[in-house]
């Protein structure tokens, strides 16, 4: 290099420090990219991102050939300082000064300032950066498979698959919630919600949402027409379950708009054939269905109400899809006896008196509680689950971080119960 003036070794040096900090923003850039919008830009054709996927499709080679450039640039940019400054300054200043000189200088230009700047703006330096990338591993490729040869060889023996890199940026269930969870404004609020009660379906059966047996509203075959027609004239519902004796022997479903064929006229002339002449076939499912599979079933079969079975083929209560489209869109029911009654009030000093049939999936929805939900479905259950009997008189304990009072009770079960969570 003795040959060559300094002013152009200089103007080499600063060209090769440019380049270094080509390299340092293109790896940091390329792999910072949002692999999902890329997938997006990739669908528009856009030809930046369409050469930025093909290079992260072997996300090894790419590290690769930017690693050999910007070492080799570092390298002979450490040369030819090195010779500058023994020119200018003697042999001392390129063993003593040089280095942190050297150092500092590429820290700051070539590394900490372009990767910086990469981060925050990943799509306008790597788009561009493949331009340069692409035909440089193509030149540089045999060196490439050397290198990765080497390794990826190495990783191997410590039990290390360079391999899982390309499968890596799947996301999660969990990861997603948070995607969705931290959209921001990018989502409204309740467009939001609608989505996490999506990926929130998969953790449900049919019996979280069911109308239990109990509460059932239907009509006994064997009761006096009177009794049905009393029924028939009173109900809320669109349609009711149709049974002999109990619940367990339906036969069919009313739907309220066929009532009107046998109910004009006189009373007297309405009898039970008239009723079984219009009922449609029931449908049974089982309690254990998870609720995507029952949202398709409900679909495919045609079917909006449901008879809910368990594991002996006893009826254990009522699921409608509109019952399952709520758990997704939240309450859309005009249901006046539903209005008039809420089963979750707020009391002083942040108790709640709770409805003891309230499911405890709806109670940790509209409170943000997280009791747990691995074992009974209703708050009743849990009570009943903890005191392992039907306590006779209002009793104050603790389940996990929240305090229970019971308010109300029978022989069976528990009515109202006030709920307290308590502070970590």
């Amino acid at each position: 290099m003795d040959s060559i003036s300094p002013d152009l070794l200089i103007g080499i040096l600063v060209a090769l420090i440019v380049l270094s900090a080509f390299f340092s923003s293109s790896e940091t850039s390329m792999l910072s990219l949002n692999r999902y919008r890329l997938r997006h830009l990739v669908k528009k054709k856009h030809k930046g991102a369409v050469r930025a996927a093909r290079l992260l499709e072997r996300p090894d080679r790419l590290i690769s050939v930017i690693l050999i450039g910007n070492n080799l640039v570092n390298i002979v940019a450490t040369l030819i300082a090195g010779t500058i400054t023994t020119y200018y300054f003697g042999e001392w200043a390129t063993v003593f000064v040089l280095p942190i000189v050297l150092t500092l200088v590429i820290l700051i230009f070539a590394e900490v300032t372009p990767k910086s700047a990469a981060a925050v703006y990943p799509e306008k330096i790597a788009f561009p950066a493949t331009l340069v990338l692409t035909p440089l591993l193509f030149i540089l490729y045999p060196a490439v498979l050397l290198v990765n040869a080497i390794s990826n060889g190495i990783a191997r023996l410590f039990g290390m698959d360079p391999s899982q890199a390309r499968r890596s940026d799947h996301l999660r269930m969990e990861e997603l919630r948070t995607v969705v969870d931290e959209a921001g404004e990018l989502i409204p609020d309740q467009h939001q919600g609608m989505l996490l009660n999506v990926l929130d379906l998969e953790k449900a059966t049919v019996e979280d949402i069911m109308v239990p047996r109990n509460e059932v509203e239907g009509i006994d075959l064997e009761n006096d027409m009177s009794v049905i027609l009393a029924i028939l004239r009173s109900t809320e519902y669109t349609r009711l379950p149709v049974y002999e004796g109990n619940i367990n022997k339906v036969v069919g479903i009313l739907h309220m708009r066929s009532a009107p064929r046998f109910l004009k006229g006189d009373d007297n002339q309405i009898s039970h054939s008239d009723i079984r002449q219009h009922l449609t076939d029931p449908y049974f499912i089982p309690e254990s269905n998870p609720l995507p599979t029952q949202l398709m079933n409900f679909q495919k079969e045609k079917h909006r109400i449901a008879v809910v079975v368990d594991e002996y083929g006893d009826v254990q209560g009522i699921a409608t899809l509109v019952d399952l489209l709520e758990e997704i869109v939240g309450d859309f029911s005009t249901d006046a006896a539903e209005d008039a009654f809420d089963g979750i009030v707020e009391c002083e000093d942040e108790w709640y008196l709770i409805d003891a049939s309230e499911f405890i999936r709806d109670v940790n929805r509209n409170l943000g509680w997280q009791l747990p939900t691995n074992g009974p479905k209703t708050v009743n259950g849990i009570i009943v689950e903890h005191l392992e009997n039907i306590p006779d008189a209002c009793v104050s304990f603790k389940i996990g971080s929240y305090q229970f009072e019971i308010v109300e009770h029978s022989e069976t079960r528990i009515e109202k119960a006030k709920i307290l969570e308590l502070s970590a």
